[in-house]
């Protein structure tokens, strides 16, 4: 593998880079007391193009191949992890599903809506009984003429209490379980769904996550995504992509607290020397640069698997889990490097310490990703 970046791709990140330094940045405090700010990221990055990299131009896209789309998400994650998070939960689980299993007029109808934030996407699965046990779900549709009534309710729904377009699973059969469930548009349009406040989270709180609520919801029947009875194997498919991208969610906050911790041992200074110049505190930082450059690694692989056409689900099963760890390890180095001072808002370290601990829960918990890799030693 050949993981030397192209011309366009250096050039583009370089940009990129500019871009998030002058117009992302600066409110990455803020952020987690304000929506608007958030709808202001969100709209700047469909400006810039980022929300839309890997749509087609059809759909208002670049076209886009998955590295490239990889290595700008890092970017994004390591400067604020909530527009990450909210952008990815709209153009990464809402578009991409549509992309990946929407009809002409569906695509057509939404994918450009969301990739230039006119409407604000979410994807809503789990539940109050049914989180990596995702074929538990309770959530029914019952088809009615020209549509179906949805009733029941999801919880943990990023960009839940924003969002102006929602992908729902629901059960569609007589009985419980993978065969009988199917994926669903809902939009403004469709009456009888409600969310509920945005939950007070421990971290990555400037992305909005609440519960959803469908009470007797008409759902037409052009706004079944694929074929009755197919979404819980449409959703697995999706998977892969979602999971690389959670992936370089935990990086990026890896990077940006090694910036943080490398900037402040090279300030600090105690007993008459910067602390950078104590051997414990360079080994955390040195630790921490050969498991981020491992990360990377791993994402890149498996970016460039998907990429390739092949079944990458191993692999970003891999990259998930051992980048979801590399994020909480960093992060908690590089706090403890700041030492009473990482423990304060003032300092970025304290944000990205929260941050970083939803990379193990996030599209599957580590457990699951263990449970997924060691099923694959048995092919």
């Amino acid at each position: 593998m050949d993981f030397d970046l192209t011309d366009v791709q250096q050039e583009y990140l370089k940009s990129l880079r500019q871009f998030l330094r002058v117009e992302i940045a600066p409110n990455v405090k803020a952020i987690e007391d304000s929506t608007e700010i958030l709808r202001s990221n969100l709209e700047k990055l469909a400006h810039f193009g980022l929300s839309s990299l890997s749509f087609p131009e059809e759909y208002g896209g670049s076209s886009a191949d998955a590295v490239t789309n990889i290595l700008a998400w890092i970017e994004l994650a390591r400067v604020c992890p909530s527009t990450f998070l909210s952008m990815g939960a709209s153009t990464g689980l809402c578009g991409y599903t549509i992309l990946k299993t929407g009809n002409q007029a569906q695509k057509s109808k939404y994918l450009k809506q969301i990739g230039s934030c006119k409407l604000i996407g979410a994807m809503a699965m789990t539940e109050p009984a049914a989180g990596s046990d995702l074929a538990s779900i309770k959530t029914r549709a019952v088809k009615r003429e020209g549509g179906y009534l949805l009733n029941g309710s999801k919880l943990y729904c990023t960009n839940g209490s924003i969002a102006d377009v929602v992908v729902v699973l629901a059960l569609t059969g007589e009985k419980r379980g993978p065969h009988s469930m199917s994926l669903f548009i809902l939009d403004k349009d469709c009456s009888g769904w409600s969310s509920g406040p945005a939950l007070d989270k421990l971290g990555v709180r400037g992305s909005p996550t609440s519960a959803l609520y469908f009470d007797d919801c008409f759902v037409p029947e052009e706004n079944l995504l694929a074929q009755e009875g197919e979404g819980f194997y449409r959703t697995m498919e999706c998977l892969t992509f979602f999971r690389i991208g959670m992936a370089c969610f935990s990086l990026g906050i890896a990077k940006a607290s090694l910036d943080e911790a490398f900037k402040y041992a090279n300030e600090r200074e105690a007993f008459g020397q910067k602390i950078y110049n104590f051997q414990d505190v360079s080994f955390k930082l040195a630790e921490s640069k050969a498991e981020i450059d491992a990360a990377e690694m791993l994402i890149l692989a498996a970016a460039a698997k998907f990429q390739s056409g092949a079944d990458a689900s191993t692999e970003a099963s891999i990259a998930k889990l051992f980048s979801s760890e590399v994020g909480k390890r960093v992060a908690d180095a590089a706090l403890q490097i700041h030492g009473g001072a990482g423990y304060i808002k003032d300092y970025r370290i304290e944000q990205l310490y929260r941050d970083a601990r939803l990379g193990e829960i996030g599209e599957g918990v580590s457990e699951v990703q263990r449970m997924l890799i060691a099923r694959s030693l048995l092919k």
